[in-house]
C-alpha cells in the first residue's frame, strides 16, 4: 500500500477520498506530491526517505496513482537501481490511499524542487521529464546533511540496506 502525501492545490485538483495518514508499505516508504502549475501541468513527487524528485505528466489527473509507478519505474531504472527491487516497489504500490501533507521538510524541498526545475525548464535545457528528475536528484538537501546530502545516494544507500535485510 502506498500512502501519498499531497499538498492541498494537489488534493483541490484531484478530488480523492482522504484518509488519515499510514505508513507506506514499499520499501521506498511514503510518497509527497504537489502539482506545477505549467503548460503542460506537471506533478512533483518526492520520496519522503530519500528526497528522490520524479516528475510526471499531470493530465489526466484522475489516473495519476495508476501513472506514477509505471513512470516511476523509468526513474528508478535511470538511477541504475535493478528490475527486482523495482518490481517488488510496483507490486506494493497497486493501492494508493491519499493523504493531507505532515512534514513540512519534505513540503520545503518540494518548493525548493519546483524552484529548480522551473529554472532548468525555462532556461530550455530540459523537457524530458526523466533526464529533469535525475538532474534535480543531483541537488544536496539540507535534510540528508547527516547522510548522503544527494537524493540519488540516498536511494542507492537505501536500496543497498533494503537488499541486505
Amino acid at each position: 500500500m502506498l500512502y501519498l502525501h499531497c499538498t492541498k492545490k494537489l488534493l483541490d485538483r484531484l478530488k480523492p477520498e482522504v484518509i488519515a495518514g499510514g505508513t507506506s508499505t514499499t520499501g521506498l516508504g511514503n510518497w509527497y506530491a504537489t502539482a506545477l502549475l505549467w503548460k503542460p501541468q506537471i506533478a512533483l513527487f518526492v520520496n519522503e526517505r530519500t528526497l528522490l524528485p520524479v516528475l510526471i505528466p499531470l493530465a489526466p489527473a484522475a489516473g495519476l496513482a495508476t501513472r506514477f509507478p509505471r513512470l516511476l519505474a523509468h526513474v528508478l531504472a535511470a538511477h541504475g537501481i535493478q528490475p527486482p527491487f523495482i518490481e517488488q516497489e510496483l507490486l506494493h504500490m497497486q493501492d494508493v490511499r491519499y493523504t493531507k501533507t505532515t512534514n513540512r521538510s519534505v513540503v520545503g524541498i518540494m518548493t525548493q524542487f519546483s524552484q529548480f526545475a522551473e529554472g532548468y525548464r525555462g532556461s530550455g535545457e530540459m523537457n524530458d521529464l526523466v533526464a529533469l528528475s535525475i538532474r534535480l536528484a543531483r541537488i544536496p538537501c539540507s535534510p540528508l546533511y547527516k547522510g548522503p546530502v544527494f537524493p540519488d545516494k540516498a536511494l542507492h544507500e537505501l536500496i543497498g540496506s533494503e537488499s541486505l535485510q
